[in-house]
């Protein structure tokens, strides 16, 4: 039996907002079946996410995130500039958000965090043979250095403390590989 396939072919990019960081689409268009219709997405350039494991405890971050109202424990994490190589940023990040430099990233694959509105790419890294340096925040961030040990991480990931998804994702894949 031949795969049907299921590619939908855009006949017109609509861009309805272009911000800082996301871009609205509204795209026109046509369903393998014949039938046209509007597709809403919101393309972001991608981020990183990165576990570095400092003293036998996990460095995370606290800071609070706008969309939600309150304030968020998460891995190191950050935006991909336009055309930016994702391990270069994982360096850059894990440097700027919790000030340690790391010899070389270890890749645990990608995630799709929201795979019905958004085109995000996520690049997940292990940080390797890390050494301290310098906090280097954007100039909008205000982030607290948080160290859980794994019995810890277990604790609040079982009472929904760490609600991020790029975060349980990393840690689910460090736990468990």
């Amino acid at each position: 039996m031949e795969k049907k396939s299921k590619v939908e072919k855009t006949l017109k990019e609509n861009i309805v907002f272009s911000g800082r960081v996301v871009t609205l689409h509204n795209d026109l268009v046509k369903c393998p079946n014949g039938v046209e219709t509007t597709r809403e997405y919101v393309h972001h350039n991608g981020g990183v996410c990165i576990l570095a494991e400092l003293d036998g405890k996990i460095a995370f971050v606290r800071q609070y995130r706008y969309a939600y109202r309150e304030e968020v424990l998460e891995l190191p994490a950050g935006k991909l500039e336009k055309g930016e190589d994702p391990y270069q940023a994982g360096l850059r990040e894990l440097e700027e958000e919790i000030g340690y430099k790391a010899e070389s990233l270890t890749s645990m694959g990608i995630l799709y965090p929201s795979v019905g509105y958004s085109n995000e790419v996520l690049h997940l890294y292990i940080a390797n043979n890390i050494k301290k340096t310098n906090t280097h925040f954007d100039f909008d961030e205000d982030l607290d250095l948080v160290l859980l040990s794994k019995e810890e991480i277990k604790e609040k990931l079982d009472n929904n403390e760490i609600k991020d998804a790029k975060t349980i994702v990393l840690l689910t894949k460090y736990l468990y590989r």
